[in-house]
């Protein structure tokens, strides 16, 4: 892989990387939105919202298109959603695995196995 390509998937991943900007894609997920209902949705204010959609849009991860005097925002890249299935996928697994690893060892009184 190029460094031009490593340096395009590390700016996606970075921009994945922050919380609340997955808190909008998955609100996204459902359909368009406006900021103030985006806003109302993940608990956050205004301008940072904006803020974090801006960068999104700029990754080309959302959409936005003017309808009268609002902006709706929509996903860009549905692929993004296959992204973070197949990362929590793999955390829920590891999860498993590492509860399985604490409670294996544990006994539990009056339980049986």
């Amino acid at each position: 892989m190029s460094d031009k390509m490593l340096a395009l998937v590390a700016s996606r991943f970075k921009t994945l990387g922050e919380p609340l900007r997955l808190r909008i894609l998955q609100q996204l997920e459902s359909g368009e939105r406006t900021v103030t209902a985006l806003v109302e949705a993940v608990g956050g204010n205004q301008p940072n919202v904006s803020k974090h959609l801006s960068i999104l849009h700029e990754a080309g991860l959302v959409s936005r298109r003017r309808e009268g005097t609002s902006v709706l925002y929509g996903i860009g890249d549905p692929m993004v959603f296959k992204l973070c299935e197949l990362v929590c996928r793999r955390e829920t697994k590891r999860g498993a695995r590492e509860y399985a690893a604490l409670v294996g060892g544990v006994k539990i009184s009056g339980a049986k196995r």
